[in-house]
């Protein structure tokens, strides 16, 4: 029987269903773009627990598209009832799912099979398409699944970034002949905002999908503060390290100045510290450290650290969205690859100040709207059940696609984590 749910996310369901069937072609194929410089060995390996094997995402990615929408429809036949299991990522309404942390460990399904999984849903998703039977419901599902992949997507490039950094070659994952371009950074201004009532959250008018965390739409009192031009470079974060930034207990909260001991941190992570400068691995390779990119790979407690030792403070997420309100994305990596099938470095200047540079940490624990509740069924596990312990992010990253990126748009992690494309934006009182 068909999954009888509230999905709560929004959607549009005025798009026509040839246009929908081009959009899950476009969304899908972009992923095997992704995957088109990997070996197989390359999209196998799983470098630390937080990271999955490019094998994986390209199954999980397929997984929730028959779980969600295929299987729902009678007499449909699971592709291979071990595939239930082995790319269910936390879904736990629907079945047990295979550790996160063992995924390299599945060497079997091979990655030909994974791709002739994928060749089997999308035939079906878009004869199903063709046909135009699709509930407004499934629409929406279908639509959330393609969103999806767009997570996954940008968690394709993350991931695969830390597996070659671990691979002491250091290969790159696709060379590029802008690696050594640069921006200058502009001069940082400070941008007054006044005390303020203000309406935070999806505004349906502007696009029209969000998750179900991107909402209720509601108000926020926005105390007066000043908030930053443009995020941090690593030109300035180099003269934090430099000032012994990363030795100082008296900028670091308690459990940040732990994980600095416990991890060993002195700089961002893909910093190579040579005997006068730093190097950083990109996408691109190995290359000079580029002193006006915004600095990127900071966990939470780094960008928090930074702030104090300057001054300053992150700002709230409602702070953000307010001063983000009219911006739009730019060009992003996965826009770039998909125009042109070349890579090039992943740090280029956005068009935007706001979306689609570095995900920014805001010091905003991540909760509920007021007002919000999670989804009916098996779906209503996407967002709601990881609101503890992780800090909100915005802004969408070079590594989202621009027609994924939102100024409600919100990114959530444990405050360690640094090998997402994380940067710094500073407030003050």
């Amino acid at each position: 029987m068909p999954m009888q749910t509230d999905l709560n996310h929004r959607t549009s369901a005025s798009v026509p269903t040839p246009s929908l069937g081009a959009y899950y072609q476009r969304i899908r194929s972009l992923s095997e773009r992704i995957a088109a410089p990997l070996s197989a060995e390359d999209c196998s390996v799983q470098s630390m627990p937080d990271a999955s094997p490019t094998k994986w995402h390209l199954a999980h990615t397929t997984w929730f598209f028959e779980t969600f929408l295929l299987k729902q429809r009678s007499g449909y036949e699971a592709f291979d009832q071990r595939y239930e299991s082995l790319f269910n990522s936390y879904y736990n309404s629907v079945g047990h799912a295979f550790p996160r942390d063992r995924r390299g460990q599945i060497s079997r399904p091979s990655l030909d099979e994974v791709w002739m999984y994928r060749r089997h849903v999308d035939r079906l998703v878009l004869d199903w398409l063709e046909a135009n039977e699709l509930t407004e419901y499934q629409r929406e599902v279908l639509v959330l699944g393609l969103n999806h992949e767009q997570q996954h997507q940008e968690l394709m490039f993350t991931d695969i970034k830390h597996v070659l950094f671990s691979n002491p070659d250091l290969p790159a994952y696709q060379s590029s002949s802008d690696a050594a371009d640069t921006a200058e950074a502009t001069p940082m201004q400070w941008r007054t905002e006044r005390e303020t009532i203000t309406d935070i959250g999806h505004d349906a008018s502007r696009t029209a999908f969000a998750y179900d965390n991107e909402g209720p739409r509601h108000r926020e009192l926005i105390h007066r503060h000043q908030i930053g031009s443009r995020c941090v470079t690593n030109g300035e974060y180099l003269e934090f390290i430099r000032d012994g930034g990363y030795q100082n207990p008296m900028l670091w909260l308690s459990l940040g100045w732990d994980a600095v001991n416990r991890n060993g941190w002195q700089a961002p992570l893909y910093w190579l510290s040579l005997e006068d400068r730093y190097d950083q691995f990109t996408l691109a390779g190995r290359i000079p450290l580029r002193l006006d990119d915004p600095v990127c790979h900071v966990s939470y407690f780094e960008a928090d650290a930074f702030a104090r030792w300057s001054g300053k403070r992150l700002p709230t997420e409602f702070e953000w969205e307010f001063a983000a309100r009219d911006a739009s994305p730019g060009n992003a990596l996965a826009d770039r690859l998909l125009a042109s099938n070349h890579v090039i470095h992943p740090y280029q200047q956005a068009i935007s100040d706001w979306l689609g540079n570095v995900w920014e940490w805001t010091s905003s624990q991540y909760q509920a709207y007021p007002g919000y509740a999670p989804a009916a069924g098996a779906l209503g596990e996407y967002n709601g059940k990881f609101m503890c312990n992780q800090f909100v992010l915005r802004g969408g990253s070079c590594a989202t696609s621009s027609d994924h990126i939102r100024v409600t748009y919100r990114n959530f992690f444990p405050p360690e984590t640094r090998w997402q494309f994380s940067g710094i934006r500073l407030a003050d009182h």
